[in-house]
């Protein structure tokens, strides 16, 4: 890796939806070209409650065809489900290893999904109908439990005329824990809700991050969407990570730019 002037951080983490993307789709060129050149002087840390395969999808897909390097991917880490899985790049097997992953038990698991399915359902938010082929509301992610309203296939307008104000969810939220108290229930996205274990959010992640990169908070740069109290981002913020709050990936791009412009000054 190219040297970075003291001033400038060690590791750059990121939210992906609605920070590196529109929601649940891969990452536009301009992103994967910035984090690319990023790559030669950072460790770069996704880190979103989404499972390993749509990092893959919508990320390291990306970078491929941006003309990553494998050395380069040795500087990316994906921590999927909110940190609670983590995997790195092995260039020795051309491949991908996962390094941990903190799964639910399956009798959670059934719980959750159980409640979810019953609160959304007795608040008229069963969107059952509106799922597209082959598509799933509630999908069990090892680690936690995700509902996404309309599935994951839905057009992303559909996704964000669902809910734009979080009230749904938010209302389901509030009944799954009336009902089923003793897990973490976050909201994220466009029309998710991520249930865990308790203390497993981005905190968990963070903090595993730290530990695997051996580094320092104060050598971390966040950038999140939901960065306000009870988003997913908000234990970042907690821990007293610096957080630059976006409202797009374009925020996140001409930030990227704006540090790259600074490293080559």
């Amino acid at each position: 890796m190219n040297s970075v002037p003291k001033i400038i951080k060690r590791v750059l983490a990121f939210d992906i939806d609605q920070t590196l993307n529109i929601a649940k789709t891969p990452i536009p060129p301009e992103i994967a070209e910035v984090l690319v050149k990023c790559l030669n002087y950072f460790e770069i840390c996704p880190i979103s409650g989404q499972k390993y395969e749509q990092f893959l999808i919508q990320i390291v897909d990306k970078l491929k065809e941006a003309g990553v390097s494998e050395e380069q991917l040795t500087h990316l880490h994906l921590f999927a489900a909110q940190g609670t899985q983590y995997y790195n790049y092995d260039p020795a097997k051309h491949d991908w290893r996962q390094v941990y992953n903190f799964p639910l038990k399956e009798e959670d698991v059934v719980k959750i999904t159980t409640v979810l399915e019953e609160s959304a359902r007795e608040l008229g938010y069963w969107e059952e109908d509106k799922l597209l082929p082959g598509d799933q509301i509630i999908e069990n992610r090892l680690s936690q439990v995700t509902f996404s309203a309309l599935g994951q296939a839905m057009g992303t307008s559909e996704k964000y005329d669902w809910d734009p104000d979080m009230k749904k969810r938010e209302a389901i939220v509030a009944k799954c824990k009336e009902k089923l108290p003793g897990f973490l229930y976050e909201i994220g996205g466009t029309t998710s809700i991520n249930v865990a274990a308790p203390g497993m959010n981005k905190q968990f992640g963070m903090t595993h991050l730290l530990e695997e990169l051996k580094v320092d908070k104060s050598e971390v740069l966040y950038f999140g969407d939901m960065t306000q109290p009870g988003g997913n981002d908000y234990p970042v913020v907690q821990m007293g990570i610096d957080t630059i709050t976006v409202r797009s990936h374009e925020d996140t791009l001409y930030a990227l730019r704006g540090i790259l412009g600074v490293i080559s000054a």
